[in-house]
């Protein structure tokens, strides 16, 4: 069954699917952070984090594999960069 909703509640809904991807990238950009500032097991739980982000941002899962292969945070900071400059 097809929900009607309010117009208030389609343009926040618009909204939210318009504003999906500069949101990921902040989200992104926060986890670069984390990284810097992580070690043992919340550095492990840091990249699952990270790997989440950048599968919604459309980054290929070979290249997700690579960064957290080499796990280093500048490396991933370029690459946020990145995404940044073609959105």
């Amino acid at each position: 069954m097809a929900q009607q909703h309010s117009k208030h509640v389609q343009s926040k809904i618009k909204s939210f699917y318009d504003n999906r991807e500069a949101s990921g990238l902040q989200r992104l950009q926060e986890l670069v952070t984390d990284l810097y500032l992580a070690e043992g097991k919340k550095r492990a739980t840091t990249w699952g984090y990270i790997e989440k982000a950048l599968e919604k941002v459309g980054v290929k899962p070979d290249r997700i594999a690579h960064l957290k292969a080499k796990d280093d945070p500048q490396l991933l900071a370029k690459v946020v960069e990145e995404l940044m400059a073609k959105g």
